[in-house]
């Protein structure tokens, strides 16, 4: 590979919207000389031109058959996957095509995906539940700029970039999986002995979900399709940390009908058994607290940290209740 490779840029969309015109001026003040842009929509749109940028039609498929459309027409060495409502820093292809150049076993580089500040409050909310500590966990750097390179295991589409050959070489993306198509690509990736790496400088903007439904309705996809995956897929999806929601809401589900029982008179506490039934609700509260004020002060912005509290918990809830269906199911439905 040489030390300034060309690379494609991959966009898929069921249309040119708004998100698309807000990033493709973004994208063409890349500190890159050498990239396209392909976007790839399911009809053909003769509105908008931009410079470097190739519009392709697809037909009504998924993202994964668009990005594998964009994949087979691209002419670069490296292939740069971003979300329709994405946008890049400036610097997105200059600190992250390194990492490829500094070893040649680095197949994919996967960076941050971090909320606007433009976005609306409740947009904010929904990114602040990924950033928080109890939220986003361990997975936090995939939604802040957080610790150093490292390698990684998993990334997500929006902000993902791959080696073309490679990603010939595995045979693109498996289209049977919509969402955690990403997941399989990656976990190919590994398969055939490649490594995967984060660069937190890599940087992309992410618009996020602008209601409580739209936000419920995501991460309920991502936990179905992680459940499924934890027992198809252990080798990256069979982790603890994944199934801390389901935990969860087994606690809860067994404190709310030992106090209903207590209610009723069926059975009687002891205060030790009082106290231990207690203390992980009240860490988790006092968890919350913490996380509301840190995201406050982050956004600047009391009401973010304020409406997040309830969002984390909801969110918890909600994972924990599909990822056990995606355990359940023998087959996910696209």
């Amino acid at each position: 590979m040489e030390n300034h490779p060309k690379v494609s840029i991959i966009i898929p969309a069921r249309a040119i919207n708004d998100y698309i015109l807000e990033s493709v001026p973004k994208i063409l003040e890349l500190d890159w000389d050498d990239y396209e842009i392909l976007i790839i929509t399911d009809k053909k749109d003769t509105q908008h031109t931009w410079p470097k940028t190739h519009l392709l039609v697809s037909g009504p498929v998924g993202p994964a058959e668009k990005r594998d459309l964009g994949a087979k027409k691209a002419s670069g060495e490296i292939l740069a996957f971003l979300d329709d409502d994405a946008y890049p820093e400036s610097n997105w292809l200059k600190e992250s095509i390194h990492c490829f150049l500094e070893d040649e076993k680095v197949a994919a580089v996967g960076g941050p995906a971090i909320t606007p500040g433009d976005d609306g409050i409740l947009q904010k909310v929904s990114g602040a539940v990924f950033e928080s500590y109890l939220g986003g966990g361990p997975a936090r750097n995939r939604y802040m700029c957080l610790g150093d390179h490292c390698l990684c295991e998993d990334w997500p589409t929006v902000n993902l970039l791959v080696r073309k050959d490679v990603f010939e070489k595995i045979g693109g993306f498996d289209t049977a999986y919509w969402p955690g198509e990403d997941t399989k690509l990656c976990l190919d990736i590994l398969n055939a002995g490649y490594l995967m790496k984060y660069d937190p400088k890599a940087i992309v903007y992410h618009h996020r979900r602008s209601d409580l439904y739209k936000h419920l309705k995501q991460t309920g996809n991502y936990a179905l399709h992680r459940g499924h995956f934890a027992k198809k897929y252990p080798k990256t999806s069979l982790k603890l940390f994944y199934f801390v929601p389901t935990l969860f809401d087994l606690y809860l589900a067994v404190l709310l009908s030992s106090c209903l029982a207590v209610w009723l008179g069926e059975i009687q506490f002891d205060s030790w058994t009082e106290y231990s039934l207690l203390i992980p609700i009240a860490i988790y509260s006092v968890g919350l607290v913490i996380d509301a004020l840190i995201i406050s002060w982050r956004w600047k912005n009391p009401l973010v940290g304020l409406l997040a509290t309830p969002m984390i918990l909801l969110t918890h809830l909600w994972y924990g209740i599909r990822f056990v269906q995606g355990l359940a199911v023998t087959k996910l439905a696209r």
